[in-house]
């Protein structure tokens, strides 16, 4: 990521100092809790998509270091309510906010930080930029809801999880890559090629994470291997081995899911390994790989092209 980082170095920085300046507030809690979460590091990869489509397009300045910080505090908001929604106690290796200071306060910063986001997005006076994020956010909040209607439900079917990671996951990376472009000032075929190189790697991304749940290292991912049979999630692993596992198999994956439970998550560990549900999640993200990819084809060479390259290579050959 740090030689990724390298053809937007500075901007990146700037996106960082701009984070920090933005998390300011009167309320002490407020900038305790934003603190907390964002100093938990990451890898940035929104507001870095953003900043190397920008790059990549010719032009990479103010706007686009604005609306980078945009990307990056919506997303903060949806981990800080993911993790109130999941009862989640560990993310990127330490207490959640929720864990450290409660659920209430989480949920409220993360409303602090979605308005803040919006308050940032109206310093860009683009109307187009406000229309498309407020749809956005829209549509990541009814993904949220369609995830939590359908936990512990194993009768999910693999359009339905592919219409949940859409939403939930895939629609911010879409809307970085379309906003960027926007704010570059290109035509609308541009702005939709991006957006679909945002969507599809964000499609693959989320796949490579739901494998991880099941053969990650805790460590490296900073989260429980097995965290989503707690939640009852669903998830493309699961989904195929309760259609191609045996009998044994699909009985012990449908009552993790439907018991929303990680008893028997030897068991679950085995079925998916054994039935081909890891190495299929795998082969439908690099399908999504390559769409995304293929999309990069029209951009002129450049060291931030190149670096999306990386980026979207990185996607699918990751441990965390």
């Amino acid at each position: 990521m740090q030689e990724i980082r390298s053809a937007v170095a500075a901007e990146f920085e700037q996106v960082n100092r701009l984070i920090v300046e933005q998390l300011h507030s009167n309320v002490d809690m407020v900038e305790n809790i934003g603190h907390y979460i964002v100093d938990a590091g990451g890898k940035r990869l929104r507001p870095l998509l953003v900043l190397l489509t920008a790059a990549a397009l010719g032009r990479c300045d103010d706007p686009q270091i604005k609306f980078a910080a945009v990307i990056e505090f919506i997303h903060t908001a949806t981990l800080l309510h993911d993790d109130v929604v999941d009862i989640s106690s560990l993310r990127r290796g330490r207490p959640t906010a929720n864990a450290e200071f409660g659920n209430a306060p989480s949920v409220l910063v993360g409303d602090f930080l979605y308005t803040r986001a919006f308050q940032l997005m109206v310093q860009l006076a683009d109307p187009d930029i406000l229309r498309h994020m407020a749809d956005t956010t829209n549509t990541i909040a009814e993904g949220e809801v369609m995830q939590l209607v359908r936990a512990g439900n194993a009768e999910t079917t693999e359009q339905q999880y592919l219409d949940v990671i859409t939403r939930k996951t895939a629609i911010l990376f879409a809307a970085g890559c379309y906003g960027a472009a926007t704010l570059c000032g290109e035509n609308e075929a541009t702005r939709q090629s991006m957006r679909r190189f945002g969507l599809n790697l964000g499609i693959a991304f989320q796949m490579i994470d739901d494998v991880l749940d099941y053969e990650g290292d805790p460590a490296a991912m900073g989260k429980n291997v097995g965290d989503d049979l707690t939640e009852g999630k669903p998830t493309l692993p699961l989904i195929y081995a309760l259609q191609h596992g045996n009998g044994e198999e699909q009985a012990v994956v449908r009552r993790a899911i439907t018991e929303k439970t990680s008893a028997d998550i030897i068991q679950v560990l085995a079925a998916v390994q054994r039935c081909g549900a890891l190495d299929y999640t795998r082969q439908q993200a690099r399908h999504y790989h390559d769409l995304a990819l293929a999309e990069l084809q029209t951009l002129a060479d450049s060291d931030a092209r190149s670096a999306l390259q990386a980026v979207t290579a990185l996607s699918i050959n990751r441990d965390h």
